[in-house]
């Protein structure tokens, strides 16, 4: 697993940003496996600014999703579906076409997380899954406890985490689904490359945990341990808890600038 340790989130999101772009150089079709929430805009902002520019070509690029809210309608704004049009799609200039995600209204929700787990093995698998992280560690919407092994599921969110994505639902909790729809660990795995953006004191101990710490499903992150091709990029502020920050600056600075992350 490499470590970096960035400024502050507007130079992680153009260093992740960077290797997207880089990507989309080598495989103008690459499949892009795309995070919602706060943490990940810078990196979406920075590479919208790159097609802006004319620095790379997005016509050709494909999005995945990595979670879905059960029972919200597709067109609800707090969707994720409607998140990622609105942060993801529409700003890079993909069409809808090019979009895959779980279908959070389906009756049989269960079958439709199966559909979602085969499509994703039927699209030739995820290139780049871009990643956050929860207070407690959970990844997509892997919540503490999860199997390091599962695949594409329904789960039932603790109640930290609904209270964190109530200010996404005016504060409401009330109006913060119970169920969601998740990639699971396991398959989150077999993306080729995972980068997890970590920003924030917050974020600190879920950081530390999850680079330092052992594999263990308490820390559903930190099966990030597991994978050969594995980013962590923090700022200052979510480095804090690193025993082996120092080491980490060092490495990083000291690479080769043609290995990219």
């Amino acid at each position: 697993m490499e470590v970096v340790i960035v400024p502050d989130a507007k130079a992680g999101g153009a260093l992740i940003a960077g290797a997207m772009a880089d990507l989309l150089r080598r495989t103008s079709d690459a499949l892009l496996g795309v995070a919602t929430g706060s943490t990940p805009l810078p990196v979406y902002e920075a590479l919208a600014a790159q097609v802006r520019s004319g620095a790379v070509d997005t016509s050709r690029a494909r999005i995945a999703q990595l979670d879905e809210y059960v029972g919200l309608p597709a067109d609800h704004p707090e969707s994720y579906r409607s998140v990622l049009r609105r942060e993801v799609l529409e700003p890079l200039g993909i069409g809808t076409d090019a979009f895959m995600g779980p279908d959070g209204t389906a009756e049989d929700v269960q079958a439709a997380c199966e559909t979602y787990d085969r499509a994703l093995a039927e699209a030739g698998g995820v290139d780049l899954q871009l990643l956050g992280i929860g207070t407690d560690g959970h990844i997509g919407f892997n919540e503490p406890c999860s199997s390091l092994a599962s695949r594409t599921r329904i789960k039932t969110l603790t109640e930290q985490t609904r209270v964190d994505n109530a200010r996404f639902f005016d504060d409401d909790i009330d109006q913060v689904p119970y169920h969601v729809i998740t990639q699971g660990i396991g398959t989150i795995l077999e993306a080729r490359h995972l980068i997890l953006l970590a920003t924030g004191e917050g974020k600190a101990d879920a950081v530390a945990a999850t680079v330092e710490g052992p594999v263990a499903a308490v820390c559903p992150a930190s099966a990030l341990q597991l994978h050969p091709h594995a980013t962590v990029v923090v700022d200052e502020a979510a480095a804090t808890k690193l025993k082996f920050a120092d080491y980490f600056r060092r490495t990083y600075a000291n690479k080769p600038d043609w290995q990219g992350i």
